[in-house]
């Protein structure tokens, strides 16, 4: 896992999704039922080994109790069920349906919970792990989500974030934007109806810091030791700090 110096990076701007929080909503809501299909084609199918790659590093650190923030259909929750039994699991989104789909998987170790992350209805310090996959991106404002996520992490517990980021490699990068902006949105629409939805998709992956600008932003709210581990040509980024 690569780690780098990050205390001159220059603070990380929002993208500004005030205007498009409810729209987003309402696409996930809208797309549910085919979300999680949606996700294993157009990955590839590469969406499960992100996961079980993120499942495995949080079971390095044993946690009992964790929060998994924006779980969506609970993809991530069963990963890290199958690597950590004994773990004790809250999933938060604000879409109900989505969390509809998860409810459907019947995990007894799995407590859903609908609440925005921006708000967690949690006392502080409740949890030794906090994970979230693919649901920072979206959120309105990357700094209050991240305070909040802290908030309800104990003193030394483990953040773990896995979300889309550009590829590093020259050649790649062009192929990869091209795919985002004009062959993911039309395929996803075949599948779900809605290819409004991955058109936001691919403009908010461009927006979201990564790297190094992940790591200085993470710092800035309060977390410490910050890595991050490109997966796949860096299509993906996994992110660990830990609560200061």
């Amino acid at each position: 896992m690569n780690q780098q110096a990050h205390n001159h990076e220059p603070r990380t701007t929002n993208y500004d999704l005030s205007s498009q929080r409810d729209e987003i909503k309402n696409l996930f809501s809208e797309i549910a039922t085919r979300y999680e299909l949606a996700n294993h084609l157009l990955c590839g199918g590469l969406d499960l080994w992100w996961r079980h790659v993120t499942a495995r590093e949080v079971a390095k650190q044993k946690p009992h109790l964790i929060l998994d923030v924006a779980t969506g259909s609970g993809d991530l929750a069963v990963a890290l069920l199958k690597k950590i039994s004994t773990a004790q699991i809250t999933g938060v989104d604000f879409c109900e349906e989505m969390l509809a789909e998860a409810a459907k998987k019947k995990i007894p170790a799995l407590t859903l919970v609908t609440a925005d992350g921006l708000a967690l209805p949690f006392p502080d310090e409740s949890y030794n792990a906090v994970t979230i996959a693919f649901g920072l991106r979206n959120m309105e404002s990357w700094e209050k989500g991240l305070h909040e996520m802290n908030r309800v992490l104990r003193r030394g517990a483990p953040i773990f974030i896995l979300d889309f980021s550009l590829p590093t490699l020259p050649l790649l990068k062009p192929l990869y934007r091209f795919y985002l902006h004009h062959i993911l949105p039309r395929f996803a629409g075949l599948i779900t109806g809605r290819s409004e939805a991955y058109s936001y998709m691919a403009d908010s992956i461009e927006k979201f810091p990564s790297g190094k600008k992940m790591c200085s932003l993470l710092e800035q709210c309060g977390f410490e030791r910050a890595t991050f581990k490109p997966m796949t040509f860096g299509v993906v980024t996994l992110y660990v700090a830990v609560k200061g």
